[in-house]
């Protein structure tokens, strides 16, 4: 049996390149909490122009990048927007509330991700001493592999400053979606006045976000990364593989979001399971229940690592390559044919 291992966990599991461990040897470094480590500094203007913004932040990861996001833009006992499966609210430990007191207004996603604009604008409290002050529309791309459209974020984000709000974009795959629209960064990201740009996911560097925003707000966000434990001195080492990544990592999404269809494909002609369609490089599949203990127990005898359930989600990324996902058709076929057959 191959000792190679095919995670399907999830696009964060990516381990470095050979050429992008020699990049992080080889980065010049200096104290980034003083503002002198090059290889830091290069990549936030990078990323900053890039995405079409005055300046940028590299924080060690996307849930701190958002949090000093909604610090910024919310002060204590401001409200902000945000989709119940979102990840600011429902995945980052309510550090927005314990950490920034700020209320999150919590709205339901649509099946395409999407919040409705009627539920936007019937969730921005009016001005009364009884309500939080609503501040901040908070919107996620991608989402459970779901591309929220350039025509959507255009109205979304226009109603929202039409109402006096900011807004931010937790953008954890946002180069994701780009590729799949065939748009520009900047296009990816127009109309938000924040947005986190995740690097350790399907972009494979092995840790690191950056916060990208006006001078002004960037500046005040170092204040708070060292007050939430983000300052870090020789950083240029980790910056340098965010480099890497958004350099030669971008464009090749593509080969991603071809071989969750082809998984997807593959797994539809399977009798008893349920998939979805991917958009990106993340689907569901629907398991019987009652297949899901041996399942589980299958693909870990055949070096398959997955959150196997009734609901499964499924993740490509640049260590899955086409061989492995022949592969991993012709495990979960053999597995549901024997189980079929009972």
């Amino acid at each position: 049996m191959s000792e190679h291992w095919i995670d399907l966990r999830s696009d964060t599991v990516t381990q470095p390149s050979e050429a992008m461990r020699a990049a992080m040897a080889a980065a010049p470094v200096g104290d980034d909490v003083y503002g002198d480590d090059p290889t830091v500094n290069r990549l936030q203007e990078v990323t900053a122009d890039l995405f079409g913004y005055e300046a940028a932040l590299f924080a060690p990861s996307g849930t701190q990048s958002n949090l000093i996001a909604l610090m910024l833009h919310c002060g204590r006992g401001d409200e902000y927007l945000v989709g119940q499966d979102a990840h600011t609210y429902k995945y980052e430990g309510g550090g927005a509330a314990v950490l920034g007191s700020i209320q999150p207004q919590p709205i339901a996603n649509q099946p395409d991700g999407s919040l409705a604009l009627a539920d936007i604008e019937h969730y921005i409290k009016p001005d009364d001493m009884h309500f939080a002050r609503t501040r901040l529309l908070a919107l996620e791309n991608t989402i459970g592999g779901k591309v929220l459209g350039a025509d959507y974020m255009a109205q979304a984000t226009a109603l929202a400053k039409s109402r006096g709000l900011a807004t931010h974009l937790d953008g954890a795959r946002i180069c994701n979606a780009a590729v799949k629209q065939g748009i520009s960064l900047r296009a990816a990201v127009a109309g938000f006045d924040s947005v986190s740009v995740c690097l350790s996911k399907g972009l494979g560097a092995p840790v690191g976000s950056v916060l990208c925003g006006p001078k002004a707000f960037i500046e005040q966000g170092k204040r708070w990364r060292k007050m939430l434990g983000g300052g870090m001195r020789q950083a240029g080492v980790l910056a340098a593989a965010g480099l890497y990544a958004l350099e030669h990592n971008v464009e090749r999404l593509a080969d991603d979001h071809a071989n969750a269809a082809r998984l997807s494909a593959g797994l539809r002609a399977i009798e008893g399971l349920q998939v979805a369609t991917p958009q990106t490089n993340i689907f569901y599949v629907d398991v019987p229940p009652a297949a899901c203990d041996a399942l589980r127990a299958t693909l870990a005898r055949e070096r398959i690592r997955a959150t196997v359930g009734p609901h499964t989600r499924l993740v490509t990324h640049l260590d899955v390559s086409t061989a492995d996902v022949e592969r991993v058709i012709a495990v979960f076929t053999a597995f549901f044919k024997e189980h079929n057959d009972r």
